[in-house]
């Protein structure tokens, strides 16, 4: 048995030609989907990266495993204590060691690892090649490292390949070669109207049409496709297009590699592929442009695509998945068993049974945390996404909001004042999950406040002074006087002075 798993990086599930979209992005990865298993609402229960790819590989949410943050403590894996042995469980039971338990030689084509200080990372992997940028890497430098391993070694049997790839991830950056794909084309969801977008240059809080690069509007000669600001709705436009060219460049390579599969005759039925991302990415939303920086349902909601030998083809898995279910279900599929002395476990449930006979696997509904950017819990049940806001990111943020996904995919308007009901159903989900993960977890502390109590979310800290001075004086300014009433009055040293 083969497998190769495609981790792609900031890969909004809707903006995929399988999942609905309008655009041509993704024709090789539809055609592999035709073959396997569709979830139509998988999701990262905590993002963005770090935390995301934690809960991916341990099977447990970071409520469990310690990470949801980006710096400070809670950017760490809890380490186990006194059982802990030679190995910890966490590296013995993770996603990557199955295959490798299985028998498997292991591969992994990425650079997270070193970006994140995350070497837990690699744990499984008999071999990882890692091409020297942290990310900051796009899919030629990859693909040709694949493509000579496979030309050493993918005529053997029994091995796993992991390939990630950056390039959805800001900023956009396909080589200067590359043809944009959708340049000219109308975007399929038009949504941002020219008043919308006024609104926007005057949003308050980091990564907006004229912040992109989070705090300031510095472009770079090396990034001549990725603008340091937004001035125009055409031009936002375009900005667009780039993320749209990111994914068609980014499924370009993996077809590449299918290519090469086919040609040596390896696309058989013993080719098992698995195809997700860490989390997506808002693009307009919330005035926030090229961030995944909310607990939200477009930075959240994530493809995962599964084909298998024995399996189902052409299917589509309904009803609330997430990433901690990976783990397990490979597990499942493998046969291999828990290597266990303290009592670890999955907080994922197996969906192998919904690969095999369609059986229904799925959470009543599913909760999402973000503590990176802004510290946020989230619930999404029914057609709805229940956001509660601890600390909003010095974006201009309501405690509650309440966002019929299907009706207003795009998040425009809060329902919370109309349905104090709905948020009430969202906030007791919210509650009773974490009762049920605190008395389950080996630490009295829940990360979250970890990350409050360290000085709030990572990409913030420090900032608020100096953004502050940056909109004085212009249309913006209007801000500062509700960013001190929502944040407190940013000190000298540390940006913020009696948030807590």
């Amino acid at each position: 048995m083969r497998v190769i798993m495609f981790d792609i990086d900031t890969l909004r599930a809707d903006h995929m030609g399988c999942y609905g979209y309008g655009r041509n992005t993704t024709p090789v990865i539809d055609s592999i989907a035709q073959e396997g298993v569709r979830f139509d609402d998988y999701y990262c229960p905590n993002a963005p990266c770090l935390p995301s790819r934690a809960s991916m590989i341990s099977g447990q949410y970071g409520i469990h495993n310690g990470i949801v943050g980006h710096g400070g403590t809670a950017a760490d894996m809890r380490l186990q204590g006194r059982s802990r042995s030679f190995t910890d469980e966490l590296s013995e039971n993770g996603l990557f060691m199955q295959f490798r338990r299985a028998g498997m030689h292991t591969v992994s084509f990425s650079t997270f690892a070193e970006r994140h200080s995350a070497w837990w990372f690699n744990a499984g992997f008999n071999e990882c090649v890692n091409v020297g940028r942290r990310g900051g890497e796009s899919a030629e430098m990859v693909t040709p490292k694949v493509l000579e391993w496979l030309e050493r070694n993918g005529k053997e049997d029994n091995w796993m390949m992991h390939v990630h790839y950056w390039d959805p991830h800001t900023p956009y950056r396909t080589p200067l070669d590359y043809e944009n794909s959708f340049e000219g084309t109308p975007m399929p969801d038009d949504w941002i109207t020219e008043e919308l977008f006024q609104e926007h240059l005057l949003h308050i809080g980091p990564h907006g049409a004229n912040e992109i690069n989070m705090w300031n509007d510095h472009s770079f000669a090396h990034l001549p496709k990725h603008p340091g600001s937004l001035k125009t709705l055409e031009e936002a436009r375009r900005f667009l297009n780039s993320y749209d060219d990111g994914i068609r460049y980014t499924d370009d390579n993996i077809g590449k590699i299918m290519d090469w599969m086919k040609e040596n005759g390896l696309y058989d039925d013993d080719l098992a592929i698995i195809i997700t991302a860490d989390h997506g990415e808002d693009l307009g939303e919330f005035g926030v442009y090229a961030e995944h920086g909310m607990a939200d349902d477009p930075v959240c909601r994530i493809p995962l695509i599964v084909r298998w030998p024995g399996m189902r083809k052409g299917a589509v898995v309904k009803g609330f998945h997430d990433n901690t279910d990976l783990a397990p279900t490979v597990q499942e599929l493998l046969g291999t068993s828990m290597a266990t002395w303290d009592g670890f476990r999955y907080d994922g449930v197996s969906f192998a049974k919904a690969l095999k006979d369609g059986t229904d696997c799925s959470r009543p509904y599913a909760v999402l945390t973000q503590c990176a950017h802004v510290c946020q819990r989230s619930v999404r049940f029914d057609d709805y996404i229940y956001i509660r806001t601890i600390h909003g990111g010095y974006h201009l943020l309501p405690e509650e909001m309440l966002f019929h996904v299907k009706d207003d995919p795009h998040e425009l308007h809060n329902l919370a004042p109309e349905r104090p009901d709905l948020c009430a159903r969202g906030a007791k989900m919210i509650l009773d999950w974490t009762e049920q993960m605190m008395k389950s977890s080996r630490s009295d502390t829940d990360p979250m406040w970890t990350v409050m109590r360290e000085g709030g979310p990572e990409h913030c800290r420090g900032e608020l002074r100096r953004y502050m001075e940056r909109i004085d004086g212009t249309p913006r300014a209007y801000g500062i006087p509700l960013l001190e009433e929502q944040y407190g009055t940013p000190g000298p040293k540390n940006g913020f002075q009696s948030y807590l």
